[in-house]
């Protein structure tokens, strides 16, 4: 019998009860995320194996007394088993905790912490932490003031000019609860400070107090990154680097050119919406808090987008087509929509992957790694008939994989990756080099 779901943020399987402590991490991992579901009696391949049916009182039990005594804050799961057919699987099921970070008592909060990205369990990043107990306080990163920052450092000009660049207009002054209500400002001990978000969209010098919240832009000679033709620091206010991290990007594309109606039409081999929402994403929802910056690779078969930072949400680089939205910047977030920038919310990632499939242009990938985001637009098209493999894909990013790449990219079994390797190499759509684990893939010359 086959379990019908695949592993992911929310959703580990266990063919056997492991010895060690990783069921307790996953478990910290899910409460500081999203929740999730913990399932023993799964193989990796989804078949139903269960597990010994006269032991299930005393794994149950084992289980509720050592999550409760090695965990902190107290997590108290829900543990249950379900009949699948005539085996039997035990479910260990806990929500988003509300007291975030959890850790490992033994190990303490620095060492013991850790999350869920995609079908791993990691420990936490200093920055990742701090974030967590900003969520527990019930405030966006954006909203936190900046104690070495002054109303002073306000650009009030472009301040003013965003207000009257609402729908709404605005001809009135500019005075404290105006922005306050846009927590341009927060009050603390008598003094008014700056919010990070404010810093970001009007600050007169943004760097000063996020010395890399800017963006990178590289165009790159062929498709290895080894050689840059050419780069630039797109500084300034967010709005500044979205448009000259916008234009750089447009100007470095191919355009084609059509006469519609007698008129002279111009189009770009990537949809100029698409780039639009992709960059919007990356300065809307990145982490500011991260010491890094966005940076916008340029190669001759893709374009890459790094942003420092996980999803905000619960969010699977499968289900992004669906429209799902979590906001972690609400101060950025809520002047870019006023501004005209964004016009739903959720739409982007729709954009996206529809005008890339009207273009005929390989799919996008969204990958999410351990502290960050990386979109990668292909410039290539494909045979309209038939879809590109996701494996086939991943040669976007590396010039080699190995079987490790393709599981964790991927999010597949070891098992179902190296089926589908074997299927690569017997099409001769893939050369395979050296032997065991450390062998490597390349793309056949002629794909």
């Amino acid at each position: 019998m086959k379990f019908n779901e695949k592993e992911s943020s929310t959703l580990e399987l266990k063919e056997m009860f492991p010895e060690n402590k990783q069921i307790i991490k996953t478990i910290i991992g899910f409460c500081n995320l999203y929740g999730g579901r913990l399932i023993i009696g799964i193989n990796d391949k989804g078949d139903v194996t269960g597990i010994e049916e006269e032991k299930i009182e005393q794994v149950m039990e084992y289980l509720h007394k050592s999550i409760y005594e090695t965990c902190t804050p107290v997590i108290i799961p829900h543990i249950y088993s379900r009949r699948m057919g005539s085996k039997l699987i035990l479910i260990v099921e806990v929500s988003e905790g509300m007291n975030k970070p959890y850790f490992l008592t033994s190990k303490g909060v620095n060492q013991g912490t850790y999350i869920r990205v995609g079908r791993s369990t990691l420990k936490a990043l200093p920055e990742i932490i701090q974030e967590l107990q900003w969520q527990t306080k019930g405030k966006s990163p954006d909203e936190l003031p900046v104690y070495h920052s002054t109303e002073n450092d306000l650009n009030k000009n472009l301040m003013m000019t965003f207000l009257k660049s609402r729908k709404c207009g605005f001809n009135g002054v500019i005075n404290d609860n105006l922005l306050k209500s846009y927590k341009i400002i927060v009050s603390e001990h008598s003094r008014n400070y700056l919010t990070t978000g404010s810093i970001l969209l009007f600050a007169k010098d943004p760097q000063f107090f996020f010395p890399e919240s800017f963006i990178v832009c590289t165009e790159f000679m062929g498709n290895s990154g080894r050689e840059a033709i050419a780069s630039l620091d797109c500084t300034g206010t967010l709005f500044s680097q979205f448009d000259s991290a916008y234009n750089f990007i447009i100007n470095r594309l191919s355009k084609s050119f059509s006469i519609n109606n007698t008129k002279r039409q111009e189009d770009l081999e990537i949809p100029v919406v698409a780039i639009r929402e992709v960059l919007l994403n990356a300065i809307v929802h990145r982490n500011y808090h991260i010491k890094g910056s966005i940076k916008v690779a340029i190669y001759n078969n893709r374009i890459e987008f790094f942003s420092p930072g996980l999803f905000p949400g619960p969010l699977s680089t499968d289900n992004l087509e669906k429209g799902i939205t979590y906001i972690r910047n609400s101060v950025i977030c809520k002047i870019f929509r006023e501004a005209g920038y964004i016009e739903k919310l959720g739409t982007g990632f729709i954009t996206l992957f529809t005008s890339f499939k009207k273009a005929h242009l390989k799919k996008p990938q969204v990958i999410e790694g351990q502290n960050f985001i990386k979109c990668i637009l292909p410039r290539e098209y494909v045979n309209q008939k038939s879809e590109s493999d996701p494996i086939i894909d991943l040669f976007l990013q590396f010039d080699e994989i190995s079987i490790s790449d393709v599981v964790r990219n991927l999010q597949l079994s070891r098992a179902t990756a190296g089926r589908r390797l074997r299927k690569l190499l017997d099409s001769e759509k893939i050369i395979k080099r050296g032997q065991g684990p450390s062998s490597r893939y390349t793309l056949a010359p002629n794909v």
